[in-house]
């Protein structure tokens, strides 16, 4: 009886477009949704001038990766350390896009979200994120005992066992999912984290296309990261949808403004924003000479008609967009398990023909970022290829004077000075374990 009551709610609630709050988004942090900033920072707590203090730019490492999963479940001996490409870069911030985690079916348009299978991604990112903190773990043989003990108590194991890493949001509308990991110590210089959701699929408002847009204030930066998937279609004038579907995300996305009013409602309101998702841009060239170029690796030819790239350089609806060099075959679309393009192999009848195309994009607008790496990973899950990058963002960071008391009179001021000693003698600072202090 419950579950009937539930559809026609859930249902109405898809086609009135009506939206979740925006902190209603999974993170290791439930109870510190807004998070503290421990250190001197901009000074938040009043409308009045500030007297700046210092000002700096920081620059972190990001990793941005996007994947068509296809509806397949991740099996659990799924190695992913390829996608997150975590034996050759240690980045500080982690964001991963998938679409269509779910089969794209009316039970999953329609109901409610299949959470186990976000919880599964999250977990295999969780494990290769960590696997060398948890390996260190694993030598010394402690860990194990303690979370034991904690389980008795009541307490998640998984939350006992030390991380590298630690899960700020996670959102998953339909298919779409985004999760955003960050190093633990940067964690306490995010604020502000929500969420937004945008439904583009049937009758311009399910959640089978659209975009799961999630934003933070790192230190005075607010960033802003958009995993979307796009219509579909590989006829002429199919772009047009996919144009209009990103200038309704644009539109539609909105997050809070703040306790105090300040902070960017809209997408292209933040300092740096990253797109990425299946965007299902094609190639406007007959399928034959697609194929052609693909197979000789002509990634210039084919990026000269490439739909997005046009759009980028002539278009209006990504005016002062970027996107880094392609130097890797296209996407889309693979049989699954196979190095073999849909549509190439013969004797499979009543199949329909899939020109490749790079569908699986990360592009960027703002100022502070720079790509350094544009490459797809070899994961053969779906009939997609999985997209990953790689950037430095330079964030701002402010301190003022009266952060700077607000700190000498913490808590965290305590610590610090807690490790220090006086001596009776000599009246200096001995420094039990380091030999300065660092703010």
């Amino acid at each position: 009886m419950k579950r009937e009551v539930m559809w026609p709610r859930l249902v109405a609630n898809k086609f009135l477009r009506k939206t979740l709050g925006s902190n209603n988004f999974v993170t290791d942090f439930p109870g510190n949704i807004e998070g503290i900033l421990e250190i001197p920072s901009s000074d938040q707590t009043s409308p009045r001038p500030k007297t700046i203090f210092n000002h700096r730019n920081d620059v972190h490492k990001v990793f941005v990766s996007t994947w068509n999963v296809g509806g397949i479940a991740p099996h659990d001996a799924l190695n992913i350390e390829d996608l997150l490409d975590t034996c050759n870069n240690s980045c500080d911030i982690y964001v991963i896009g998938f679409q269509e985690i779910v089969p794209l079916r009316a039970s999953n348009v329609l109901g409610s979200e299949k959470s186990k299978i976000s919880m599964k991604w999250n977990s295999l990112i969780r494990g290769a994120l960590n696997k060398k903190i948890h390996s260190r773990e694993h030598e010394q043989n402690n860990h194990l005992q303690d979370s034991v003990k904690n389980a008795k108590n009541g307490k998640s194991i998984e939350s006992s066992i030390p991380q590298e890493f630690q899960c700020i949001i996670s959102k998953q509308m339909v298919g779409i999912m985004i999760s955003v990991w960050v190093r633990n110590d940067l964690r306490p210089f995010i604020k502000h984290p929500s969420v937004s959701c945008v439904g583009c699929g049937i009758m311009s408002c399910l959640g089978n296309k659209g975009a799961v847009s999630v934003r933070f204030q790192l230190h005075g930066t607010n960033l802003c990261f958009v995993c979307s998937h796009l219509a579909s279609g590989g006829r002429e004038g199919d772009e047009k949808y996919r144009n209009s579907d990103v200038a309704e995300i644009f539109s539609r996305t909105s997050f809070p403004r703040g306790p105090l009013l300040d902070l960017p409602r809209k997408i292209l309101d933040h300092d740096q924003v990253i797109f990425l998702g299946d965007l299902n841009y094609r190639i406007s060239l007959p399928e034959a000479t697609t194929r052609l170029l693909t197979y000789r690796e002509e990634w210039n030819a084919l990026q000269e008609n490439d739909q997005l790239r046009m759009e980028l350089r002539d278009g209006q609806i990504f005016q002062g967009w970027q996107e880094g060099i392609i130097k890797f075959a296209p996407t889309y679309k693979y049989y699954p398990n196979s190095d073999s393009y849909y549509g190439c192999l013969e004797g499979i009848k009543g199949e329909k023909r899939r020109a490749p195309a790079w569908c699986d994009r990360v592009i960027w607008y703002g100022v502070g970022l720079k790509q350094h790496e544009y490459s797809r990973s070899e994961l053969k899950l779906s009939d997609h290829r999985p997209v990953k990058a790689i950037f430095t963002a330079e964030v701002g960071v402010t301190q003022t004077l009266k952060g700077f008391q607000r700190f000498f009179l913490s808590d965290r001021f305590e610590r610090i000075t807690s490790h220090f000693e006086l001596s009776d003698s000599t009246d200096e600072i001995l420094c039990k374990g380091r030999s300065s202090l660092q703010m």
